[in-house]
């Protein structure tokens, strides 16, 4: 199992970033594809047609998202927790993902990189 911290600059107010990674709606405009997500504790969410599954575990409006990533049967929890922090270019996201399976480790770090948070910073900076 492998961890991953990372952090992104999104050019758009915290609020607006929040919305985006929470609303079913707007995770479709981003990402091109439906999701289904809540705001919700507890709830269940997928995106990208099913490749990423989970658990919603906290929320904390506009500032923080916690996820449990589903990994087939892994025993260990992989968690995701999402925070939101006003930056003078818009958003300072910092990224957490714990307890990654090794053999997934290169292409979630990828993904989260490319796919999602390269994704919606080309969605707020309308290239």
């Amino acid at each position: 199992m492998k961890n991953f911290k990372s952090y992104f600059i999104i050019p758009a107010e915290p609020s607006d970033v929040f919305a985006a990674i929470t609303n079913p709606l707007t995770i479709q405009l981003w990402t091109g594809e439906e999701a289904i997500m809540s705001t919700e504790p507890g709830s269940e969410f997928s995106m990208w047609e099913g490749s990423i599954t989970g658990k919603n575990l906290e929320f904390e409006s506009n500032k923080k998202l916690v996820q449990q990533w589903y990994f087939g049967d892994q025993e260990d929890v992989s968690i995701v927790t999402i925070k939101l922090h006003p930056h003078k270019h818009g958003t300072s996201v910092e990224l957490n993902h714990t307890n990654i399976p090794d053999e997934a480790f290169d292409d979630i770090t990828d993904g989260w990189k490319e796919s999602y948070f390269g994704e919606l910073e080309e969605f707020f900076s309308g290239e």
